[in-house]
């Protein structure tokens, strides 16, 4: 077992991301086999730009409110939402409102 305590992990820049503080609070290769798990702070206006990855990703809103765009479709994530972006699916997400959003983000390698 491995505890990470609410203020560790691993801060790093993530490409294509705006207004975001990200931290890596377990990374695939170093403390698990197969997946990361991330916690990302934005700011109001902050989110991604359209890409796509070749990893599983899911997002699950812990506060804040984020919309996301996928090629076709659009959605809008409240606290307790969770969304599956499969590999090869391109998304883009901006925050909604004048509040921060915190995500907690899964990346699974297939």
């Amino acid at each position: 077992m491995k505890v990470i305590p609410r203020g560790d992990g691993v801060a790093y820049q993530a490409k294509g991301h705006f207004s975001c503080y990200p931290m890596n609070k377990l990374v695939v290769g170093k403390d698990t086999q197969k997946f990361t798990v991330g916690m990302s702070h934005f700011l109001p206006g902050g989110g991604a730009e359209m890409s796509s990855s070749a990893k599983e990703r899911s997002y699950y809103v812990l506060s804040g409110s984020i919309k996301i765009n996928g090629k076709n479709e659009e959605h809008v994530l409240s606290p307790g939402d969770l969304i599956y972006i499969g590999p090869g699916e391109e998304r883009a997400f901006t925050v909604l409102g004048n509040e921060p959003a915190t995500i907690l983000v899964t990346i699974v390698d297939v």
